[in-house]
This record gives C-alpha cells, sequence and structure tokens, in this order.
C-alpha cells in the first residue's frame, strides 16, 4: 500500500497537480458568456453603431487541438517593467513564468504575466495575464493579437485552452487603453482557435 501511494505521488509530482481535460462544452459556455457581455449596453466594449447590429461574436469552432496542458516554469528574480499600450498608459507587469507546448508537431513557449498592482488585492492574487500572436494575427484574427486569462497553478503543468483566447477591447473600439503583445509572445503555428477578427 505504502508503495502505491509513494508511486501516485511521484506521478503527480511528474506531471503536476493542474492537469485538466479538454470540456467542450465549457469552452462554448465560455463564448456564449461573452457573446451576452458584449450585447448588453453596461457591459459591451462595442461602439454604439456596432452594438445596434450585433448578433455575436464570429468564434472558431471549438476545437480539441487547441486545448493543451503547458509544462509550468516558474521564473524568479524578474524584474517588473512597464508593459507597453495602445495608449500613454503604462501598467506595471512582472514575467511570471514560461509555459511549454507542442501543437501541430511544433515546440511552442510563451511567457505569463502577471499585474504587479492588480496582485496586491487578495481577490486577483492568483491571476495571470497570457497575450499572444500566432499566424493568423492581422488574417482571420485580431492584428493586435489575443489575450487569455489564467490563474496561478498549483503543479508544473497549466491547462491552457486557446478556444477560450479573445481580442482585446481596442479590437472593437479605439478608447479603450489595451497592453500591448511582447514580441517574444509570437507563436510560429496558427492558432484557429478564440475568437476571429470583428470587422474586415
Amino acid at each position: 500500500m505504502r508503495f502505491i501511494l509513494l508511486f501516485v505521488f511521484l506521478v503527480q509530482c511528474s506531471f503536476g497537480f493542474s492537469q485538466k481535460k479538454f470540456d467542450a462544452a465549457a469552452a462554448k459556455k465560455y463564448q456564449q458568456e461573452l457573446n451576452k457581455e458584449y450585447a448588453d449596453p453596461k457591459t459591451s466594449p462595442l461602439e454604439v453603431e456596432d452594438l445596434r447590429g450585433f448578433k455575436g461574436l464570429d468564434f472558431y469552432p471549438v476545437n480539441k487541438k487547441f486545448f493543451v496542458n503547458a509544462h509550468f516554469v516558474r521564473t524568479s528574480k524578474e524584474k517588473p517593467f512597464q508593459m507597453k499600450t495602445t495608449t500613454n498608459r503604462t501598467p506595471v507587469y512582472v514575467k511570471y513564468g514560461e509555459v511549454h507546448f507542442e501543437i501541430d508537431g511544433q515546440k511552442c513557449k510563451l511567457n505569463l504575466y502577471q499585474d504587479v498592482v492588480s496582485a496586491r488585492n487578495p481577490e486577483y492574487k492568483d491571476d495571470l495575464f497570457l497575450p499572444f500572436f500566432d499566424k493568423t494575427s492581422g488574417k482571420e484574427s485580431y492584428i493586435g493579437g489575443k489575450y487569455i486569462d489564467l490563474k496561478i497553478p498549483k503543479g508544473n503543468t497549466i491547462a491552457i485552452d486557446f478556444n477560450t483566447s479573445y481580442n482585446p477591447y481596442c479590437a472593437y473600439n479605439y478608447r479603450y487603453s489595451c497592453p500591448k503583445v511582447p514580441l517574444e509572445n509570437d507563436l510560429k503555428v496558427a492558432i484557429r482557435a478564440g475568437v476571429k477578427k470583428f470587422h474586415d
């Protein structure tokens, strides 16, 4: 019995405690909730003229291929920096870690960031920010890249569902101030998942 428990513990240490399974229903629910948010004048980032005729965002079909359990590497001694935005605003972020995974047989790496000011609030202390470009950026998807919201994992893996990636508010309304995707977060693969670009 002791050997079995030790084996289970070692397996969990090797693969982390954050592994999850792909949930198509959860991804679709997320997209439905996003559409509700954008259709509501109180919460929508859309300009008035776009809101009048809004029928829903254009999503790629939910695809299991774009759900990954990535290897998470916590980086230490990172210095906070001012992240560039689409305006003069310069929020302070820090690189929190790296995620490593494969898509279409190609190894990928992205940096995860944490908002230094927001992290002081207990409600947001576990929040991580994943902005990225990919081969669809500027073509099928927004030229400024997309975002994913994540939580600090408990182990050395982190589930990333690109089906829940969304556009910065700036894709819909120039009045917003949006963080620009750091150049090091440019994937060399096409991530056909999440929200497509709003206007052709």
